[in-house]
């Protein structure tokens, strides 16, 4: 009965001071003072120019953000229910997300809501939202625009405004968990984390937009790039036309020029062809004049007019006729042919390197000012392959030597080849090469190769016993010579050798590679090379490399020659004792190395073979010896 009385007696505390009535929905200003939300927005709609509290005036600059007094809305339900007085019929507290542009009042349900104040969590019509507006009660809600999302702002567990912002949890919480489940947790208020989180977002869009422009730019820049390389492109086509097209242009010269010079030879050779059976049939005329004569006297039936006859003899009896063996293979014409098998096999060993590494191989000293005393260029080998000639020394493979050979087309032939390299060499190459001119050969630079690629190629050579010089003694089974002052005992044949101390080997190679190898006692005045079997054996020219059947490399005294068809190219002397041979008839090459732990190439001949060629020795000096290595050691 005390607690009824006591619940009686709060009547005129629970009741609106506005409608005079128990509080329906009581809202609180931050004054203190409750009032119903619907009197309060009544009142300030009234009073559009004044927002202030109903009942102490307290003033507001804006329109105060109205809260639901749950605790008052407690203590109304639990008066009620003690008093018998019924509940009045009213929505719940809670607010629908609606559409921002179909928000209706929460009082009349009518009308469109102009506003929503975020302290009765309601949305109001114009004419509701008056006390709100005039009523200095609810000077300190809090209103806005209309709101769609005020189910979102409530807490789901305490259905009170969320409006502060737990950073350790990253979440938004009201009042009630700031007390309990976050309690203890650095908060900031839901404005404040909105301002942060903005001026967040706003600094993001400007990283955006700048880096946006950058891109933009980049991009503008790469289209007029895509522009300037193609103008590139086209010009860098244009340049290297030109010079294929000069190359192809200056080859297409030369050729033209060798043909010349065969023409010219078969018309001279033709000349003098004509010109000897012109000869040779005046003199048949002749002979058959005197043949009439004698044939008349001895028609004659007269013995005495017969034995007073006399007939001569014409003199064109005496002279013996032959057949002149005519030939295209001047001096000149082999210059050209070898100049075009070296070019020829230089040019496919270029190409078969990388684009990247020719000009290493063109120019050895670019590579030296570019690597220095290390590769600063992986997969850019730091030595020129060794069976890759320098064309440099190409250069000199095809005009003769100057001081056996007149200044001739042959000259203007290798002026015309060095043109072709001209492009590969630098103004001190071709002054170098001007002064060191040589006979269809060329010294090979100094790049080892290994002698198990050189192996591959591996061929068993016996000296042949019908070619050797009776000074030459042939042991161990026809593989070792050895020259000797006491002759031996040979049979007289048409290939053996009568003036020279020299010997053949039985096999000739006319296609493919092949490798040998020579184990020398003194490389002293001694020779190493090749031959054709026609090569003469009885005559001075029978002498390795001074006749056009034969090519060798020479020791005379200290001094190393390259010897063919009477020309000498002095070379630098390695001093080898063991020498290797590599042939290769399909390019018309002849390589000599000097073989040590790697092959080491000191010479090469570049010489079209028209035939088989045998591998040929010179050996002078008494007790000197020459051995043909087996190539399994």
């Amino acid at each position: 009965m005390a607690e009824n009385m006591s619940l009686l007696g709060l009547e005129d505390e629970l009741t609106c001071s506005i409608c005079l009535c128990l509080f329906e929905n009581p809202v609180s200003l931050i004054c203190g003072h409750s009032f119903c939300a619907s009197c309060l927005e009544a009142t300030w709609n009234d009073r559009v120019s004044s927002l202030s509290c109903p009942q102490c005036r307290m003033a507001f600059s804006c329109k105060p953000e109205l809260k639901k007094n749950t605790v008052l809305s407690a203590v109304l339900d639990a008066y009620r229910i003690k008093a018998g007085v019924p509940e009045p019929v009213k929505e719940p507290f809670e607010v629908k997300k609606k559409d921002p542009d179909a928000i209706k009042c929460d009082s009349c349900m009518e009308a469109k809501a102009v506003k929503t104040c975020l302290t009765c969590m309601a949305s109001y019509c114009e004419d509701h939202v008056r006390p709100h507006r005039e009523n200095a009660i609810f000077r300190a809600h809090q209103l806005s625009d209309p709101l769609p999302d005020l189910v979102e702002r409530l807490c789901s567990d305490h259905g009170k405004l969320m409006e502060f912002y737990c950073i350790q949890h990253q979440s938004c919480i009201c009042t009630n968990c700031l007390q309990s489940v976050h309690k203890g947790c650095e908060f900031i208020t839901a404005d404040e984390r909105r301002f942060k989180q903005k001026t967040d977002l706003t600094d993001k869009l400007n990283i955006l937009e700048v880096k946006t422009d950058k891109n933009q730019q980049v991009i503008t820049q790469m289209k007029e790039q895509q522009i300037k390389l193609k103008d590139l492109a086209a010009t860098r086509k244009r340049i290297l036309e030109a010079e294929y097209r000069q190359i192809r242009e200056v080859i297409d010269r030369d050729e033209k020029e060798a043909m010349i010079a065969i023409d010219k030879e078969q018309e001279k050779g033709q000349s003098k062809l004509v010109s000897l059976m012109k000869k040779f049939n005046e003199n048949v005329e002749k002979m058959n004049r005197t043949k009439s004569e004698i044939n008349s006297l001895l028609d004659q039936s007269q013995s005495l007019a017969f034995l007073k006859a006399s007939v001569d003899l014409p003199s064109v009896v005496n002279f013996e006729p032959y057949n002149p063996r005519m030939s295209v293979e001047s001096k000149e014409v082999i210059a050209y042919h070898s100049s075009a098998v070296a070019l020829k096999e230089w040019i496919t060993k270029l190409m078969e390197q990388p684009a990247e590494n020719r000009i290493f191989v063109l120019k050895p000293e670019f590579e030296k000012s570019v690597l220095g005393a290390g590769n600063q260029f992986p997969g850019i080998p730091c030595e020129t392959p060794a069976l890759l000639p320098n064309p440099r020394d190409m250069s000199r493979m095809r005009s003769p030597s100057p001081a056996r050979a007149p200044k001739t087309k042959a000259l203007g032939a290798k002026q015309k080849y060095k043109n072709v390299n001209k492009e590969l060499k630098d103004p001190k190459d071709r002054k170098d090469q001007k002064s060191n001119t040589q006979p269809l050969s060329s010294p090979v630079a100094q790049n080892s190769a290994k002698r198990s690629d050189l192996l591959k190629y591996g061929t068993i050579l016996n000296f042949d016993f019908r070619t050797a010089h009776k000074r030459i003694s042939l042991t161990e089974n026809n593989t070792k010579a050895t020259v000797s002052d006491d002759p031996s005992h040979y049979p007289d044949t048409p290939l053996r050798f009568s003036v020279c101390s020299q010997v053949l080997c039985t096999k000739g190679f006319s296609q493919g590679r092949h490798y040998w190898e020579i184990k020398m006692s003194s490389n002293n005045f001694c020779g190493l090379g090749l031959a054709y079997g026609r090569i003469d054996r009885k005559g001075p020219t029978s002498r390795l490399g001074r006749n056009a059947d034969s090519w060798c490399v020479e020791w005379f005294n200290v001094k190393l020659s390259a010897w063919h068809n009477s020309i000498e190219t002095v070379l630098e002397n390695p001093n080898p004792s063991r020498v290797g041979v590599l042939l290769d008839c399909d390019q018309g090459s002849a390589t000599f190395y000097n073989v040590q732990d790697r092959a080491y190439p000191f010479h090469t001949f570049v010489f079209p073979f028209t035939e088989a060629v045998y591998p040929a020795f010179w050996i002078f000096s008494n007790g000197s010896s020459i051995s043909l290595c087996k190539l399994n050691n």
